[in-house]
């Protein structure tokens, strides 16, 4: 970088210093004109060193084409910097990198600037969150790129861009009312020349939704709910005024497909949990939802369990996945459930979603039936809690797989899935009255448990499966449960944490072998990304145990099964050869 040469006196430059705000650093004004900006046609196809937003690509693969690091040299990985965030709770973002500048989100949503090759801190912006806040996941999912700005999607639900190299607030829009119960944890998906969001709060009785904003002004583009008002296509399917409160959040980044213009997006549950309390399908929940892109208009869906009762969010964005069926070449999408199920599904020319198969991948014994034309399951209704009646279901109400998502690699053809096997849980219904911004669950957590195979040598595993023969090709299972998103690289090396072992791990993405392992600081719920400066590739991940992966620790514990006390406080760990 060229440098920064300020000819005045040593009073002036001391009230130079005085006016620039306190989380900017002097380094980031001196280098604001050499930010590199970021165009729709970076994003459209990111340059193997830089990994522009948060599964790397638009279509959500988790996978990065360098290959410098590989099968045959990861045993020899090190540890090349850190750097403590200062703060507690879960760290879940992926460090996003741009020509060298690396950015990360942290719980209380604090974004850190900082040179991607040494480490030094360009700037920090500090939000000042409300102190009547109420953070039921108090994490953050990264920022979105574009142009010269950062943007965030704040606990308050708030949109805010900041100036890329210095940190200073460009704009902010207020998404919805936080004292409602709406907040936003995901990273912001910028397509199109628009900043995307969609807001949680399913367990307060929110009406969810995505929303669009003008990248450049934060103006409103569009706004589009995930539960049809009386009178919108899917309505009948809610009774009564239940649409008013309930949930449907949307907890994670959607994917995008430039070719149709249209962005795909995973809803949650409905509200309160137990589904008597909404008799109906309750579209649009525990669904895939494809919007245009422009205006926000449903062009398709698919619901992937009906009437939810169990709260499984199937939140995780699908992946766009070209397989072959039949010898058929069928345009994909790819979902691990939450509800313990595989789903291929196709996407249409029309903006459509078909169904294509699904098959269990973990322990599941809810569903009796999958209809092979439409993909609706059966229920068994023993299986189904409700007011005043409890009963057992596998997986548990964290899924076979919650929200870290799953790796696709192009040369091995293999998805490779986070999962949790042997869990199952216990929840009966409860009446609940709706009162803004208060829970709104409609669960006895007084008996609310969760049952894990006394049998069970293992939980987590990770998981890899052939997309166009839809078979598992290996396993490697952990005693820990496992809540690590996954990085697959070109050098068929696929990378993941979330044990509560702290072991960040590097496996043989043909075999499952574990090839490189390295213990940190605290659990790994962060999403690893890897990106390269001056010909160097980088492999970096957030240490930084906390939410529901630290809430069924405590369960574990509780029950029993573990002693094990993870350590928080969040870390980023940088490796390289």
């Amino acid at each position: 970088m060229l440098g920064c040469v300020f000819l005045a006196s040593e009073n002036e430059m001391r009230l130079f210093l005085q006016a620039c705000a306190a989380t900017v650093t002097l380094a980031a004004l001196c280098s604001s004109a050499e930010y590199e900006p970021v165009t729709d046609a970076r994003l459209l196809n990111p340059e193997p060193e830089n990994w522009l937003m948060y599964r790397g690509t638009y279509d959500s693969h988790g996978y990065s084409p360098l290959e410098q690091i590989n099968a045959k040299n990861v045993a020899a990985l090190k540890p090349l910097w850190t750097f403590s965030t200062g703060l507690r709770e879960g760290h879940q973002a992926p460090p996003t990198v741009n020509d060298g500048i690396m950015f990360v989100t942290t719980p209380q949503n604090h974004v850190l600037a900082l040179d991607a090759a040494s480490g030094e801190q360009l700037w920090r912006y500090e939000r000042e969150l409300p102190e009547d806040l109420a953070q039921m996941h108090p994490t953050n999912r990264g920022v979105g790129l574009y142009g010269k700005l950062a943007f965030m999607a704040t606990a308050d639900c708030h949109l805010v861009a900041l100036h890329a190299a210095t940190g200073e607030v460009a704009w902010e829009v207020e998404v919805e009312d936080y004292a409602a119960g709406y907040y936003m944890t995901l990273a912001p998906l910028v397509a199109a020349g628009k900043v995307m969001v969609g807001v949680s709060g399913g367990e307060f009785g929110i009406r969810g939704f995505v929303a669009a904003f003008d990248a450049n002004t934060g103006e409103p583009a569009w706004k589009t709910y995930t539960i049809p008002a009386p009178g919108e296509p899917g309505s009948e399917s809610w009774p009564g005024d239940s649409w008013q409160t309930g949930g449907v959040p949307v907890w994670i980044t959607g994917s995008y497909d430039n070719a149709t213009q249209l962005t795909y997006w995973g809803t949650g549950n409905g509200g309160p949990w137990t589904g008597d309390t909404r008799d109906g399908d309750n579209l649009y929940a525990t669904s895939v939802l494809a919007l245009d892109v422009h205006t926000g208009a449903l062009r398709g869906h698919h619901q992937y369990h009906w009437n939810d009762s169990w709260d499984w969010d199937e939140v995780s964005a699908p992946l766009l996945i070209d397989f072959e069926r039949n010898g058929n070449a069928i345009a994909g999408l790819v979902h691990p459930g939450r509800n313990g199920y595989l789903w291929f599904l196709e996407r249409r020319e029309d903006g459509g979603i078909g169904f294509v198969d699904a098959k269990p991948y973990v322990k599941q014994d809810v569903f009796t039936s999958v209809d092979a034309q439409t993909g609706r399951p059966t229920y068994d209704d023993a299986k189904k809690p409700a007011v005043g009646k409890g009963a057992n279901f596998c997986p548990s109400h964290w899924g076979g797989k919650d929200w870290p998502p799953a790796a696709f690699s192009p040369r091995t053809r293999m998805l490779y899935v986070p999962a949790n096997d042997n869990v199952c849980a216990y929840m009966a219904g409860a009446e609940e009255e709706y009162r803004e911004g208060r829970t709104f669950m409609g669960t006895d957590m007084d008996t609310f448990t969760l049952v894990v195979d006394p049998e069970a040598e293992s939980i987590g595993e990770l998981q890899a499966w052939n997309v166009d023969t839809a078979e598992l090709a290996w396993r490697v299972p952990f005693e820990s449960h496992n809540w690590g998103p996954v990085l697959a690289t070109a050098g068929d090396v696929v990378f993941m944490g979330g044990t509560s072992d702290r072991y960040f791990r590097a496996f043989d993405a043909n075999t499952g072998a574990i090839l490189w392992q390295q213990r940190t600081n605290s659990g790994i719920t962060g999403v690893p990304s890897s990106y390269a400066v001056a010909g160097k590739q980088y492999v970096a991940v957030l240490a930084g145990w906390g939410v529901d992966a630290e809430r069924q620790q405590d369960s574990f514990r509780t029950l029993g099964r573990t002693d094990v006390v993870v350590p928080q406080g969040g870390v980023l760990w940088v490796f390289g050869l």
